[in-house]
């Protein structure tokens, strides 16, 4: 899978001004287009994964999530890339802690960047033939429940204001107004 582009680079004269326990804070003096000179920002943090699973028998698993200071809402599974880590070894360790469950196949789906101030890539998985083999191991700031849900289900949660994987929302609100597009993202989940 692409590393996903950031709309903006990093010059090489950025120094970092910050370093926290997720993010870091950079700077950089930054020419603009009259000439004047002015600070520039961004800021980094790891990598995330997100998972798309998907049972032995067609089901797709989304997440009940409760976490400190949020309201509840549902996701798909997924987390950080823990240091010295393959984004693809990444998601099946989550989707071992959050699911207790192992897939058949991991087929990389997207990547993409959410925020322009900040670089942080995130790698979407499809998780196929998923089974459970073990027990969740949460966090302790976390609390998920696992729903299984058809694809006509999961196509009426994903326009739900409390569905918060927005560019998993994105994609399929975007295919379902298009003709034949819906079908293509069915045929990658589903597929063998």
């Amino acid at each position: 899978m692409e590393y996903p582009k950031s709309s903006q680079p990093m010059p090489k004269t950025a120094k970092q001004v910050f370093k926290g326990e997720i993010f870091e804070v950079w700077q950089w003096q930054q020419t603009l287009f009259d000439g004047s000179v002015k600070t520039f920002e961004k800021a980094k943090r790891r990598s995330s994964v997100g998972i798309f699973p998907v049972t032995e028998d067609g089901k797709i698993i989304v997440s009940l999530q409760k976490q400190p200071l949020m309201k509840p809402f549902i996701s798909m599974l997924g987390g950080v890339v823990d240091e010295g880590e393959l984004p693809i070894k990444a998601a099946e360790r989550e989707l071992m802690e959050e699911a207790g469950m192992q897939a058949e196949s991991l087929v990389p789906w997207f990547s993409f960047q959410p925020v322009t101030k900040i670089e942080w890539p995130i790698f979407m998985y499809i998780a196929k033939g998923c089974k459970k083999i073990g027990d969740q191991t949460l966090d302790s700031g976390e609390k998920i429940k696992l729903r299984y849900v058809t694809w006509d289900e999961f196509l009426e949660i994903v326009a739900q204001d409390d569905f918060r994987d927005y560019e998993v929302a994105l994609r399929f609100l975007k295919a379902m107004q298009r003709e034949g597009e819906l079908e293509k993202i069915k045929q990658v989940i589903f597929s063998q």
